[in-house]
Order: structure tokens, then sequence, then C-alpha cells
């Protein structure tokens, strides 16, 4: 397939596979707790260098996507995100392997041909060779795309911290990188970004990532317990921290729907934030807490770059 067989509606419900937003309650009182993930949020999305890769290499979209999550629990990129591997020469191997698991290329495609038979060959027709991928190239090609504060809801997350009557926290699957490389960092917590939040739970360092039920309970409980020692705070009396915090006083904004569904589940108030379309995101911020937060970058969405990734290694 070349990406112009690939129109606009196939290619995001191949990417955008989330659970829908889940304000519901909207007259009830405000939430005390506003969770932010990082990666998609408030930074540009690496699934955007995803998506590139795919189109400029007639991949299927979503494949990568479906790959790495399927993968779970015991994928090295998961376990990256766990902290329970260093990134080194193994990890990278690793990940490239798993991107190329025969089973979930003959899966992944059957289910497109029955969902997409005008773009896919008839069920029944011989699967073509599973896409060859450059997973070390990819990584990183994703992490450099991750690095740019994203340019509507970076905005809006600094005026939601100097507004100051919510908790701002983050709840974000994370990677540690090994000492000596460019983006290492002796204190993880000290990036400029990461200090905005008043509470910050990175899957690298808990062990846990999402969508595990247990990530999601401990952060109410590193969200409960900052606002309870900060109760008496100005910002405390303006948030009505007194009370502490509840599952339902938690709005939890997030691009993937299973880290949404799983958030539901543990009883947060949801937002999803789409592909390049984050400004839709910050629409719902401003109705929730009342605060005018969208600064003044122009509201287009961001299109696919069909040059990207060209001298990587991807063939189907």
């Amino acid at each position: 397939m070349l990406p112009d067989e690939f129109p606009a509606e196939y290619i995001i419900e191949a990417i955008d596979n989330m659970a829908p937003s889940d304000l519901k309650g909207k007259g009830s009182p405000k939430p005390k707790v506003i969770l932010f993930d990082i990666g998609g949020v408030c930074v540009v999305s690496p699934f955007q260098s995803i998506l590139n890769y795919e189109l400029t290499h007639s991949i299927p979209p979503g494949w990568i996507n479906h790959s790495i999550s399927r993968s779970a629990p015991s994928g090295f990129w998961h376990r990256l995100e766990t902290g329970s591997i260093p990134m080194d020469s193994a990890f990278f191997a690793g990940f490239t392997r798993d991107l190329h698991n025969q089973s979930l290329w003959e899966s992944f495609y059957r289910s497109q041909q029955a969902k997409n038979p005008s773009r896919f060959p008839p069920a029944g027709s011989p699967i073509p060779p599973i896409p060859q991928i450059d997973g070390e190239w990819l990584f990183h090609d994703m992490m450099e795309h991750a690095r740019s504060p994203d340019p509507w809801m970076y905005p809006a997350l600094k005026k939601l911290k100097e507004d100051g009557r919510y908790v701002v926290a983050a709840l974000s699957n994370t990677v540690i990188w090994p000492e000596g490389h460019k983006w290492a960092e002796k204190d993880f917590f000290s990036d400029p970004l990461r200090q905005l939040f008043d509470v910050f739970v990175s899957s690298a360092h808990v062990g846990l990532r999402k969508p595990d039920p247990k990530i999601y309970q401990l952060a109410l409980e590193k969200v409960n317990e900052f606002a309870r020692a900060n109760a008496d705070s100005e910002r405390g009396k303006r948030g009505g921290w007194g009370e502490g915090v509840r599952a339902e006083d938690i709005v939890f904004l997030d691009d993937i729907g299973e880290n949404l569904k799983s958030a539901k589940k543990a009883g947060f108030r949801t937002i999803k934030v789409g592909l390049g379309r984050a400004f839709e995101a910050v629409d719902e911020l401003e109705q929730v807490t009342g605060l005018k937060l969208a600064g003044d970058h122009p509201r287009v969405a961001v299109k696919p770059d069909y040059s990207a990734g060209k001298g990587a290694k991807a063939k189907l």
C-alpha cells in the first residue's frame, strides 16, 4: 500500500482507539486534582513519530502501536517503562524483536482485512511479509518528538499552576536514560516541565505502568497525601483540600484508550487528548475548571509528515 491509499478517516480510526472523554456530572463540584499524562498530552506525542514512520514506509497505520500494546506485560517496551530492565543494546534488540512478532502481525492484518475490506485484500488472501522496522531508530525518533512542549496543552498547564487552586499532578509511563546519554538527568524530577507538578508518579521509578490499576490507586494516594499536607495553605483553602481527595475529585488527561478506560474504572473523570488535536482537550479542561486556559497557538490539527523516517529501515 502507498501512503495516499490510507484516507484520513482510516488513519484516525487506526490510531485513535481511545476511550471517549467522561465528564458526566459537569454540574457537580469542581475537581480538586488535574492529573496529566506527559507524552501526547503535555509534550508532543511520540505516536506522531510512529504514524509518520508507518505512512512513510507504507505500513498499515496502527500496526506498531498494536505490536507494542499486545506484547504486554513481558514486552521489552513495558519492562523498560517499569524500570525492570536498563536501556541498553539488549533492550533495543529485544524491542526490535517485539516489533517483528509474526503471530501478532497475522492477527492484526486479518483484523484489518475484516474491518477495512476496501483497503485490504479480501479475507483468505495471503498475508504479506511482516514489515521490517528499525526499532532503535524508531525509539529515538519517538523520544525526540516527545521533548517538545505541546503548543496547546503546555500553556494551559502553566496557567493551571499559576492559578493555584488545583493540585496539578502527573501520571506518566516513563523511561530512564542511561548515564552518559545526552538526555540522561542526575535528578529525573528536576526537569523544568516536571517541576510544574505538585505530584509526579513516574512508572519507571515506582515499578508500575498504566494501565495497571495499581498505579491509579498509587496516584490517588499521592495526591490525597499532598492535598491533606497542604490543606491549610492559601492554595489548599481555595481548593477545598481539607477533606482530602477522592477518586471522583480527579480529572485525568491521557491520549491512550486503555489508560483512560482503567482511569474510569478507578473512578476518575477523564478527558481524551486526540493526536495532534490537544486544543480540543483544552476546551474541555476550561469547561471543567472554569478557567481561561487556551494560549494563542492556531487551532489547526497536526498533519502526518510523509517524509519522516526515510533513512530508517522499514519495508513491507
